[in-house]
């Protein structure tokens, strides 16, 4: 029990105990700590134990008398429990004390060691016993607890005996709980102390790790352009070897030649190169051999992709050719020979592609229905006795078409529509046209293609090839297409009589060349200059043509000696149908040239088909005989009509023209 842990051992058989002081490693008193506290050392006094008590009183006498008396309550009730006669409690006390002091006296260096330890908290407590000394308040108290106390009998030992019993397992409970917190402060503690030597050891290792980085940097800062200049990283030497050509594979090129220009200028100048510079050298030549064939490879698998069916050569052009075009200039500089190899596989392919797809396109468009025009449509093509008012036409049977009014063919200039009609629907197209519908399909889709073409070599090739490489190039790849345009162009007008359509063919031609000098595509000036020589010459002979039936036809009306009066009162002063012809003709011929030049052939061939005109009518009043009067009215009626036609047409021409009927007319109306 916890009264014998404080007697210092068990009670003798007669119910005394012997008391000695110091033997208990810990007591039940508080335990007093010094003033000043730290987080990692706890204060103990000498001689005393973690849990021993701190205080001291100055009287050796009444501090044993008072530990001994509240020792030795617990073993002298004890071993009152067990025995039939109460002894008196005041005896008892008397008798502990007594022999507290002569254990004191018996052993005094051990008392002299404990009362040595008196602080100066300890002299200044606080006590106040009412003027009386320990040794007659103990008196005093037990007396006063033998009054109040009365005699106990031996039935109530035992429930007070239960009372202690779990008093002493609550005072145990509390021990063991006080030592274990006691001694998870203590491995606090050292962990504390621990901890914080590992912080300051962190703090020096992070002290010397800054030094070492920040000299680490000035080092860096020092060697790095060196060491860039002298070293290829990993990366860069997988990624050209085995990575995947794409835009970030065509970034490192200019660093390979940047590094292998660098490295052969410390060779040529004559120094002798550091160790370093040679051993990089054989890497940047066999890198920059890699990056030929990887190269090479590519461009030839794109190559062959633009010969595959139904391919679109644009898009290829633009997703795998022009996105690289720092491939062909890196080929091209490190390997000239391969690179004009490269140059003229391309070329092939594409002489090839565009002349297989437009003679495809040309074959569709040659299943589009055309109004044919010949001889019987020229102007002065009629019976040569004018008493019936229709034509004597001996043409073969076909769609009705108008070869001298303009009507809506003009629509195909004015249009802003600028695309080519597709190949399916030109094969599924059920109507009649004009000839210069298939000239302006086929050449809008060459333009189309020309510029775009013009367009890819000029960007991919250069600065690698010079523009007149370029140039030579590209009329290479459209030489054949050229000739297929130009041999359409002759197929359609070689026999025709059309004379506004292949003015309207000249006109369109000169729409494409100025669409092309706002596209910057002079290469294709060439075809559009060749084209022209062979529409302006045939127009020159369709005139000729016309004139040449106007002149026949006048040749074949009768003498004026050869008409009777018979005749010619039968004869009408209504405008010749020759000269409703003549004013559709010239009214499409001013329309389509509104902005046309004094330098064109079409003025000199308006001016003689006009003469031609006027000379027919001047004959052909002959035939009034001395009806004077009804032959200037046949004359005024005719140029009339002719200047009623023309009149709403606009431009330089047909201002001249307007001009010159309205005084032809003025004068036959002044003589009416």
């Amino acid at each position: 029990m916890w009264l014998d842990r404080l007697s210092g051992g068990p009670s003798s058989a007669s119910g005394q105990s012997t008391l000695q002081p110091g033997s208990r490693s810990y007591s039940p008193l508080p335990r007093r700590t010094s003033s000043t506290l730290s987080p990692y050392v706890t204060s103990q006094r000498a001689g005393h134990s973690p849990r021993s008590s701190s205080l001291s009183l100055v009287s050796n006498d009444s501090s044993t008398s008072l530990l001994s008396s509240q020792r030795t309550n617990g073993p002298s009730l004890r071993h009152t429990y067990t025995n039939l006669n109460v002894p008196d409690s005041l005896g008892t006390l008397e008798r502990l004390l007594k022999d507290s002091k002569e254990a004191s006296d018996v052993d005094d260096e051990k008392y002299e060691a404990r009362t040595s330890c008196v602080l100066e908290a300890d002299l200044e407590l606080d006590t106040y016993f009412g003027g009386l000394s320990l040794k007659e308040l103990v008196s005093s108290k037990a007396q006063d607890a033998a009054v109040s106390r009365k005699a106990q009998t031996v039935e109530e030992y035992p429930k007070e005996r239960s009372k202690l019993e779990g008093l002493h397992r609550s005072i145990t409970a509390c021990d063991d709980v006080l030592n274990s917190v006691e001694i998870n402060l203590e491995n606090f503690r050292d962990d504390l102390a621990s901890v914080s030597a590992d912080i300051e050891s962190l703090r020096e290792r992070s002290a010397a790790l800054n030094r070492r980085l920040q000299n680490r940097e000035k080092v860096e800062k020092a060697l790095a352009p060196l060491v860039e200049e002298l070293s290829l990283s990993p990366e860069v030497i997988s990624k050209i070897s085995t990575g995947h050509i794409d835009e970030s594979w065509a970034k490192i090129l200019p660093e390979l030649d940047r590094r292998t220009a660098a490295n052969a200028k410390k060779f040529s100048l004559g120094a002798q190169p550091d160790k370093a510079s040679q051993e990089l050298g054989p890497l940047l030549e066999k890198l920059t051999l890699k990056a030929i064939e990887r190269i090479r490879d590519f461009l030839v698998a794109q190559i062959k992709a633009l010969r595959s069916p139904h391919i679109n050569a644009q898009i290829i052009q633009q997703q795998n050719f022009l996105r690289f075009k720092d491939l062909y200039t890196f080929l091209h500089k490190h390997h000239a020979t391969l690179a004009d190899e490269i140059s003229h596989a391309y070329m092939n392919t594409m002489r090839w592609y565009y002349h297989n797809q437009f003679n495809r396109y040309q074959q569709a468009l040659a299943k589009i229905k055309t109004h044919t025009l010949d001889k019987t449509d020229s102007l002065g093509y009629e019976d040569t006795t004018r008493i019936a008012t229709v034509l004597s036409s001996s043409r073969a049977a076909g769609p009705p078409h108008d070869a001298f009014n303009l009507g809506r063919r003009i629509d195909l200039i004015q249009t802003s529509n600028q695309t080519a009609l597709s190949s399916y629907l030109a094969e599924e197209d059920q109507a009649t046209h004009y000839l210069e519908v298939q000239f302006r399909n086929f050449n809008l889709a060459l333009i189309d293609n020309a510029t775009t073409e013009y367009t890819f070599l000029a960007t991919f090739f250069s600065p690698a090839l010079s523009y007149a490489q370029i140039f030579k190039n590209f009329n290479y790849i459209f030489e054949p297409t050229f000739e297929l345009g130009q041999t359409l162009s002759r197929t359609l007008v070689a026999d025709t009589f059309d004379a506004l359509g292949i003015l309207l063919c000249i006109r369109l031609n000169q729409h494409f060349a100025f669409e092309l000098q706002r596209r910057k595509v002079p290469a294709v000036d060439g075809y559009i200059n060749a084209t022209n020589m062979l529409l302006w010459p045939r127009l020159q002979v369709l005139m000729d043509r016309h004139c040449e039936s106007v002149r026949q036809l006048a040749s074949n009306l009768p003498s004026k000696s050869s008409r009777s009066s018979v005749d010619a009162s039968k004869i009408t002063s209504a405008p010749h149908v020759v000269t409703q012809r003549f004013g559709q003709l010239l009214r499409g011929f001013l329309a389509l040239s509104a902005e046309a030049g004094d330098d064109e052939p079409v003025v000199a061939s308006l001016r003689r088909l006009r003469f031609e005109i006027e000379a027919f009518l001047t004959k052909q009043s002959l035939a009034y005989g001395s009806d004077k009067r009804k032959s200037e009215r046949f004359l005024y009626n005719n140029y009339s009509l002719v200047l009623t036609i023309i009149g709403d047409t606009t431009g330089k021409l047909a201002t001249e023209q307007q001009g010159h009927f309205e005084k032809l007319k003025a004068a036959y109306q002044e003589e009416l």
